[in-house]
C-alpha cells in the first residue's frame, strides 16, 4: 500500500510536523511504543476470520478484480489494479492489489498488497504487502514489506464501511516496520481531480509513530481513492461516465 511515508521521494512527502509534535500517543498492544498522552488509535479488531474473504468491500474500498485507477503527481504516475489473484495470509484468503509507481516509464516502486473484507460488516482489513523498491531500473530493496502473522505483525483496518468522524485506528500493526494509522477527518468534502469532481468524500489523515509528519487521502463513495496528498485521480474504471 502506498502508505504514509513523509520522507522523499514521490507521493510520500507532505511535511506537516505540527500535528505529531503537538501530541503524544497511546498505543495498546504494540511493544516498545510510548504509553502516555491522550490520542488513542485502535490497534486490535474483534473480527471472526471465518467471515473474512477476498471479495466485496464497501463504498470507499472495492476488492472487485479488474478495477484500475491511475493517479498523477507531477511526473510520477501511480496505477492501482485489483488483480484476479488471491494469497493466503495469516489463515485468511486475501485479495491482491498491485500498486505501481513510475516516472518517465521507469519503475520506482511496485507493491503487492493483501486485503480481505468482512462479509458481515463490509469493513476491509489490511494483511500486509510485498514491496520492490527500484533505483536506476533495478530492485534496490524490499523496505516496508510485512505480513500479518509473521514477526509479531497483525492485520489492521484499512477502510471501515461506516466511517465516523473522529475515529482513529491502525492500518498496519507491524512493530518497527509499518505502523500507519488513520483518523477520519470528514465525510462531506468535495475533491476536484482531472477525472471529475467528487462530493461527500471521506477525508483520512494518516500518521505513524515511527516517523514525524502526516499525509492525507480522500475517497469518493462508489469510486474509491480520488486523491492521495498531491496525487490526483486521472482515470478509473469505477468513475461514472
Amino acid at each position: 500500500m502506498k502508505r504514509f511515508r513523509p520522507t522523499p521521494p514521490r507521493f510520500r512527502s507532505l511535511p506537516a510536523l505540527g500535528y505529531v509534535c503537538a501530541a503524544l500517543f497511546v498505543v495498546s498492544g504494540c511493544a516498545g511504543l510510548p504509553r502516555v498522552g491522550q490520542v488513542v488509535f485502535r490497534d486490535s479488531f474483534a473480527v471472526d476470520k471465518a467471515n473474512l474473504g477476498p471479495s466485496g468491500g464497501n463504498q470507499y474500498f472495492s476488492l472487485e478484480p479488474g478495477t484500475v485507477s491511475s493517479f498523477r503527481d507531477g511526473d510520477v504516475l501511480l496505477t492501482i489494479t485489483v488483480l484476479a489473484e488471491t494469497k493466503l495470509v495469516d489463515g485468511v484468503e486475501t485479495r491482491v492489489i498491485e500498486e505501481r509507481e513510475e516516472e518517465g516509464g521507469q519503475p520506482l516502486e511496485i507493491s503487492r498488497n493483501y486485503f480481505a473484507a468482512d462479509r458481515t460488516t463490509q469493513d476491509v482489513y489490511y494483511f500486509g504487502e510485498d514491496v520492490d523498491i527500484y533505483e536506476n531500473g533495478q530492485i534496490a530493496s524490499h523496505d516496508w514489506a510485512w505480513l500479518s502473522g509473521v514477526g509479531g505483525a497483525r492485520f489492521g483496518l484499512i477502510m471501515p464501511a461506516s466511517a465516523v468522524v473522529g475515529d482513529r485506528y491502525y492500518q498496519e500493526v507491524a512493530p518497527d516496520v509499518a505502523l500507519d494509522r488513520a483518523e477520519v477527518v470528514s465525510v462531506s468534502e468535495t475533491v476536484e481531480t482531472p477525472a471529475g469532481t467528487f462530493t461527500n468524500c471521506l477525508h483520512i489523515r494518516e500518521t505513524s509513530p515511527l516517523e514525524a509528519g502526516e499525509s492525507h487521502k480522500w475517497y469518493a463513495p462508489g469510486v474509491g481513492l480520488v486523491r492521495d496528498s498531491g496525487a490526483l485521480l486521472e482515470s478509473g474504471s469505477s468513475v461514472p461516465q
